[in-house]
């Protein structure tokens, strides 16, 4: 490595890491990763003394991908056969409003089309930035717009469903439904190999299935061979385990990565980002009745069940809103499991797709 780059280097890394414990510390979503970009946005746009490897971006997306793929457990696809419409349902919906909100943002905002599809993806925050940036879109603006969707899903939705729902029972129109499908007292059944070797396997695994798919030049595909190969590995052989600490570092250095990509120039686009998050607010705010209804309708949910179901926060995230909302069904935080893992293996290729047909 050139010894000028030490230095920028050495500036982002202690920067990003700080500002990333920093945010935790202070509870912020995301913060590991929501510090150390905005730590590394401010030491870029006000000093440009920042530099990361160009490799950094994959080997985020094989890190991310393994740890996406080790979400799943055996126990949750034998249950999945208890309720596979209720997920096809919710999947759908995801899918259909993605395209909708990002056909919308692009026709009402500056940003290009593949830009607008991944601000709407309902993903992970620290996944769907690195991701958008595999494939060509603005990244500081899908990382802002990801930031909305959690904040809407961990601080605005509870308390919004939690609200409706006591207005509809005070109107006489109590929710029948709060015992269903799912199995209230079950619990999740974890894999017991946590290993070194088990680590090992599914980061070698990941890398090599990620490094395939980056040289078949289909952006995004690092990320989602990454995800199907450790699925493979941990449904098969149940010998998949990445650690919490591994997640971490890479949400810090996935943060970093991010926070070299926003310039000064770049600084003055992210004002065009307000039409889009107003309209990304109205539509997971949208969804998330009428979806949820359809839920509850269909197949038994309850009225709160339904609405978390349809909601855009991430699983771990479900565990605690479930606690604080008194609900019992765990269907809703496996359902979340398999959107999360789904989406980010089958989103950004679908969107691929679509900017080809329309953009050539």
């Amino acid at each position: 490595m050139d010894l000028a780059l030490a230095a920028p280097l050495l500036a982002t890394l202690v920067t990003g890491v700080a500002c990333g414990l920093l945010f935790k510390k202070f509870k912020v979503p995301a913060g590991y990763l929501i510090g150390a970009f905005a730590g590394v946005a401010v030491l870029s746009v006000s000093t440009g003394f920042v530099w990361l490897p160009a490799e950094t971006r994959v080997l985020v997306q094989i890190i991310a991908g393994a740890f996406v793929g080790c979400s799943i457990e055996r126990s949750d696809l034998a249950r999945m056969r208890r309720f596979a419409k209720p997920i096809v349902l919710m999947l759908a919906t995801f899918l259909a409003l993605n395209l909708v909100l990002g056909f919308a943002i692009w026709a009402l905002s500056p940003l290009d089309l593949v830009t607008s599809l991944m601000c709407a993806v309902p993903g992970g925050i620290n996944d769907t930035p690195i991701v958008a940036a595999d494939m060509g879109a603005n990244a500081p603006a899908v990382t802002i717009m990801q930031l909305i969707r959690q904040v809407l899903g961990i601080g605005v939705f509870p308390l919004m469903i939690a609200a409706f729902d006591r207005l509809r029972t005070e109107s006489g129109h109590p929710d029948v439904n709060t015992q269903s499908l799912g199995a209230t007292d079950e619990k999740r059944t974890k894999s017991k190999q946590r290993s070194a070797a088990s680590t090992v396997a599914a980061l070698a695994v990941a890398a090599a299935a990620g490094i395939l798919g980056k040289a078949t030049g289909i952006p995004g595909l690092t990320f989602t061979a990454s995800i199907m190969a450790v699925l493979v590995l941990k449904l098969a052989f149940d010998f998949a385990f990445i650690p919490k600490g591994v997640k971490k570092g890479c949400q810090l250095l996935a943060g970093c990565y991010l926070g070299t990509l926003l310039t000064a120039q770049g600084l003055a686009g992210l004002a065009d980002l307000a039409v889009p998050a107003l309209i990304l607010v109205a539509g997971y705010t949208l969804n998330c009745f009428a979806a949820g209804k359809l839920e509850s309708k269909l197949f038994g949910y309850g009225r709160k069940e339904g609405m978390l179901i349809a909601s855009p926060a991430g699983a771990s995230d479900m565990a605690l809103i479930l606690d604080d909302l008194d609900v019992k069904n765990t269907d809703v935080i496996i359902m979340q499991v398999i959107r999360a893992a789904f989406v980010m293996a089958f989103f950004p290729q679908i969107i691929n797709l679509i900017c080809y047909f329309i953009e050539g």
